[in-house]
């Protein structure tokens, strides 16, 4: 089984290890608790510790995304993944992505 983690530090969500069809369901779980419990208006999500991202990956994020909207939290993506990136691409998800990425 894979190993993952998320956390919230000083405004960031941290996405840490795999992410992949197993780790994916409790980390949406975590990360939508987080991102409901971080206060102020912005929250970064750091994916610069992801060390392997299937498509669930990057729907993982999206979702966090779309969290954020509804909690009128800005959020923005720190480091996302080549492997990330290429699936975004083929997508036609970089658009969207490139506009909230640092």
């Amino acid at each position: 089984m894979a190993a993952a983690e998320i956390n919230l530090q000083n405004q960031q969500l941290s996405l840490r290890g795999v992410l992949d069809y197993s780790t994916a369901p409790a980390l949406l779980r975590q990360g939508k608790a987080l991102i409901a419990s971080a206060e102020g208006a912005t929250l970064e999500i750091n994916c610069t510790e992801v060390s392997k991202s299937s498509s669930v990956g990057l729907a993982l994020v999206l979702a966090f995304m779309r969290e954020g909207l509804r909690g009128n939290k800005q959020l923005s993506i720190v480091g996302l993944p080549k492997d990330m990136q290429q699936i975004a691409e083929v997508c036609q998800l970089l658009p969207l992505l490139a506009a909230t990425t640092k």
